[in-house]
């Protein structure tokens, strides 16, 4: 089969798609045909090697994860011993990012647990754009930011798969103003997906500005934790979801001490994958959601569309269509 191998860290030029040996499905694993994939920020990190974190995972000199890739939508081809969810023929989909990864490949086999069946009205590429960013959204705005209907929601890094899902989650809670801050050569897009009010991070740092709010869901976690405070409301409450180290790292360990001293809340998202979907199969179906898409791109085009993800000009989830 075909597969986007990586052997060593370095820029996009470490990825070769290469032929390998299709893999066999292990006792409660079933073999999936991969009909689409998708980029986010585990496979810039684990291209690069950085954060440092990302090695003592992934492999201290060189990565032990040999095929990238955490979110698959396709078919069932086979199944394992046990399997009892799946059988062959079934659609399905999800982050298989605690599974050792593998979607950028035509196969991969994963634990049934790391599935849900996929929506008949939903495509296979639609599908791959929804675990990890939906449920960084979901788990961020919800299990985390507790958002209210009525309140004043801020994203920052508001044009990508989060973003732009969040701002559509945001809305069916209730919450009718929604800032964006991104570039704005997304300005467009994120319009037409719900966010009112527009921030170009170019031109302006909304950390300086005199707007307050309820909740803010960062993306980017590129400031530093008394930045975010000073933006929110008295009982504001700040969320990321991941990014820069130094900065998470400072949520971590000033997080007990600013819930002493102030009725500002500040939480980090321990993502749980896929465990949303069956809310977002819901939210889906009724046309509540739709995910913006960057692409489809073919397999191929994986080791440059990695870089473009990683300069931040993507519009919404940039898929993969493997055909």
């Amino acid at each position: 089969m075909k597969a986007i191998v990586l052997t060593k860290y370095g820029s996009s030029d470490v990825l070769e798609l290469q032929d390998v040996e299709k893999p066999k499905p292990k006792e409660g694993e079933v073999l999936v045909k991969i009909h689409a994939t998708a980029i986010n920020d585990w496979d810039w990190c684990l291209m690069r090697g950085t954060p440092f974190y990302i090695r003592l995972f992934c492999g201290l000199f060189k990565p032990n994860i040999h095929i990238p890739g955490a979110e698959i939508a396709g078919r069932v081809e086979t199944v394992g011993q046990n399997v009892t969810q799946f059988k062959p023929g079934d659609a399905v989909y999800g982050d298989i990012s605690e599974c050792g990864f593998g979607g950028f490949a035509e196969y991969v086999c994963v634990p049934e647990t790391a599935l849900a069946l996929k929506p008949e009205g939903m495509t296979f590429v639609e599908a791959t754009a929804l675990p990890h960013a939906a449920m960084l959204a979901v788990q961020g705005l919800v299990d985390e930011g507790q958002i209210q209907p009525g309140q004043k929601v801020l994203i920052n890094g508001a044009g990508g798969g989060v973003g732009t899902l969040g701002v559509q989650i945001a809305k069916l809670i209730g919450v009718s103003n929604v800032t964006g801050v991104d570039s704005s050569d997304k300005f467009a897009m994120m319009r037409s997906v719900g966010f009112v009010q527009l921030i170009d991070y170019t031109q302006e740092d909304f950390t300086q500005s005199k707007e307050r709010y309820d909740l803010v869901l960062d993306t980017k976690t590129n400031r530093s934790i008394f930045n975010y405070l000073r933006v929110l409301n008295p009982q504001g409450t700040y969320v990321t979801v991941g990014a820069d180290t130094a900065n998470l790292f400072q949520v971590l360990f000033l997080q007990p001490m600013i819930s002493v001293f102030s009725k500002k809340r500040v939480c980090l998202v321990n993502l749980k994958p896929n465990k949303d979907l069956d809310y977002i199969n819901k939210l889906f179906e009724t046309g509540n959601i739709k995910p913006i898409l960057d692409g489809p791109y073919t397999l191929s085009e994986v080791p440059d569309i990695i870089q473009y993800f990683g300069l931040g000009k993507h519009k919404g989830k940039v898929v993969v269509a493997i055909e």
